[in-house]
């Protein structure tokens, strides 16, 4: 009996993360893409999104700190994508689509290196609805 309560913590503690983790539309826009240019400040290669902060400059000329969410390490992975795919200091082109409710935080689909070179970012590449 002793052994009950401490398999339900358990199970608690291993389905947490998968409880966590959120569907594309729960957290992101598909009717609002975002294009833009901006000077990579860091990359966190963590389950379960990949996550990449970019200064971007803004019509006005004020950079913006945004928060670019996209698939997890091992999907990248298997797209080509190395942790030093991104390299900070360089400047990207990222296509997404907006956070709901973050202004500056958009989930990335497609990714320009300053090569030419372009890389999905995307669990799903048919669309937004991953």
């Amino acid at each position: 009996m002793k052994s009950l309560p401490l398999a339900a913590v358990g199970l608690l503690m291993v389905g947490g993360p998968a409880l966590a983790h959120h569907p594309f539309a729960s957290e992101f826009d598909a009717n609002a893409p975002v294009t833009l240019t901006g000077t990579v400040e860091g990359i966190n290669w963590n389950n379960p999104h990949v996550n990449f902060r970019v200064a971007v400059k803004d019509n006005s000329g004020e950079t913006r700190n945004w928060t670019f969410q996209a698939a997890s390490p091992a999907t990248l992975q298997k797209k080509g994508w190395t942790k030093t795919t991104l390299k900070e200091g360089e400047k990207i082109t990222m296509q997404g689509y907006r956070a709901k409710s973050e202004p500056f935080v958009a989930a990335a689909r497609m990714i320009s290196l300053p090569n030419g070179k372009k890389l999905s970012s995307a669990s799903n590449d048919g669309g937004p609805q991953t």
